[in-house]
């Protein structure tokens, strides 16, 4: 089974910063952590790996110094590592990020694509379902579980608002994984050893089939106008009252106007 695991280095959500001007990300002097929702994608290939056989690849759009994430894959037991890195992708949105991956993709032999759920600096859970459209094929997503590989079918459990719904996805397929998951394995000395000798294939935007104006801020249909911070409300002051007292006093505050008659 050849595995494609999507990737990102992430911004400690705790220190980031925005840029005025083009309302996007400063990642420069941010510290960076591998997205947890990608953590448990590429646990859940591993763990494929080595119940039924293959190779895991993974694959990454973002700065050079996102070798730096690849290079601690490859100390978890990755097979091959790719990065897309190139000047004329930034200020790609969800949607312009999904084509320059797809692209690549598409050149690639696989038979499951497995995407983190969501990242945790946009939160906006688009980019897997969006190559899952590009690459035309077919897709589950926000999994409880990944139950078994039968023949050609994958069986999984979705985490639906209310219950778990068991579902066979035929491969090749895309689906995403959430932190909730499991339990990402560490590293062991010998692949830690080894990491550095293994090389991190880039790809730029020469190496790949698109439209300079599909990619970057250019190719995003999405525009951030205005960023602002939120202003900190007072907390609204604590009432004891008797229940029906207090079922009045949320009525009143609801329909101002509506006269409320006692029953006793």
């Amino acid at each position: 089974m050849n595995i494609i695991v999507l990737v990102k280095q992430v911004p400690d959500t705790t220190a980031i910063k925005i840029d005025k001007e083009t309302s996007t990300l400063i990642r420069v002097g941010v510290p960076n952590i591998i997205n947890p929702d990608d953590l448990a994608a590429v646990e859940e290939a591993l763990v494929l790996k080595k119940r039924y056989g293959g190779k895991v690849t993974t694959v990454t759009m973002g700065p050079p110094q996102a070798e730096s994430m690849l290079r601690e894959l490859y100390a978890l037991g990755v097979d091959e590592a790719y990065l897309l890195t190139d000047r004329r992708f930034a200020g790609s949105d969800t949607w312009a990020t999904s084509r320059i991956l797809s692209a690549f993709i598409a050149d690639l032999e696989y038979d499951l694509i497995i995407a983190g759920y969501q990242a945790i600096d946009g939160d906006t859970a688009q980019v897997g379902p969006q190559i899952a459209e590009f690459l035309t094929i077919p897709q589950v997503t926000h999994l409880h579980k990944i139950i078994a590989l039968e023949g050609n079918e994958l069986i999984v459990e979705k985490q639906t608002d209310y219950d778990l719904e068991t579902l066979g996805v035929t491969l090749p397929a895309l689906v995403t994984a959430r932190k909730e998951m499991n339990t990402p394995r560490f590293m062991n000395a010998f692949d830690i050893w080894t990491c550095f000798d293994k090389p991190i294939n880039i790809k730029t935007f020469e190496d790949l089939k698109l439209d300079i104006k599909d990619i970057g801020l250019a190719g995003s249909p999405t525009k951030v106008r205005k960023t602002y911070t939120r202003p900190v409300m007072n907390k609204s002051p604590k009432v004891v009252m008797e229940p029906q007292d207090a079922a009045k006093k949320i009525i009143d505050l609801l329909y101002p106007h509506m006269e409320v008659k006692n029953h006793g």
